[in-house]
């Protein structure tokens, strides 16, 4: 990764900056999980001191918050290129979906921590922002699905989003078990069956859905 200068004198030296304790963050959560980020390996990684991180970030949160942020866009992206007006029945719609969320495993992670502990702990209007660009994208994304032709209405189609990030982030930690879970597994083999299969664990939770709120195949 590129070193941030050590003094961010102009505006662009402090995006540098800024985009470098981004990157840094995001490195952080793919290889260890989001919960094991911390302010002060994310500016050792850049070379900077903690200090330097409250210029840009108020606290751990907001970094990650906006991490999450940038998961929204980069899903909503995924999803519509992937839909990119074809028409398919619900069945493959939920496999798309699904597929578009596998794609995308640190923003599953996010979204568990987003509701236990992110949008909480940050300022009224950080939360705003990530409110209203989580919504843009939660309606781009509602809007393409329902242009499927798939049977799926707008609140249909937001039913489904809603349980393709509910279980997205539930079955995401499942399928990242502790050391102490896999030599469970190792030992009960018929349990990691059951947690380690993220994609199709949730294309069959997400076919379900899709019918549902489809009224049929």
């Amino acid at each position: 990764m590129p070193q941030p200068r050590q003094r961010a004198r102009s505006d662009q030296d402090k995006e540098v900056r800024k985009t470098a304790l981004l990157t840094a963050a995001r490195e952080l959560a793919v290889e260890r999980g989001v919960r094991e980020v911390t302010l002060t390996e994310v500016t050792s990684r850049v070379g900077l001191h903690p200090s330097a991180l409250r210029r840009y970030f108020e606290s751990r949160e907001e970094l990650l918050l906006e991490l999450a942020e940038q998961g929204w866009a980069d899903w909503r992206a995924r999803l519509l290129a992937d839909l990119d007006g074809r028409r398919l029945g619900p069945v493959e719609v939920a496999e798309v979906v699904a597929g578009s969320l596998d794609a995308l495993p640190l923003f599953c992670d996010l979204q568990t921590h987003v509701g236990l502990s992110l949008e909480g702990a940050v300022r009224l209007e950080r939360a705003r922002a990530y409110k209203t660009a989580a919504s843009a994208a939660f309606d781009a994304m509602t809007a393409s699905l329902v242009e499927t032709g798939a049977g799926l209405d707008t609140e249909g189609a937001r039913t489904l989003l809603t349980a393709a990030m509910s279980c997205a982030a539930y079955l995401f930690q499942l399928s990242r078990p502790s050391p102490t879970l896999r030599r469970l597994y190792d030992e009960v083999p018929r349990w990691a069956h059951s947690a380690l299969r993220f994609r199709e664990q949730l294309t069959t939770l997400l076919k379900a859905v899709a019918l549902g709120v489809a009224g049929g195949p």
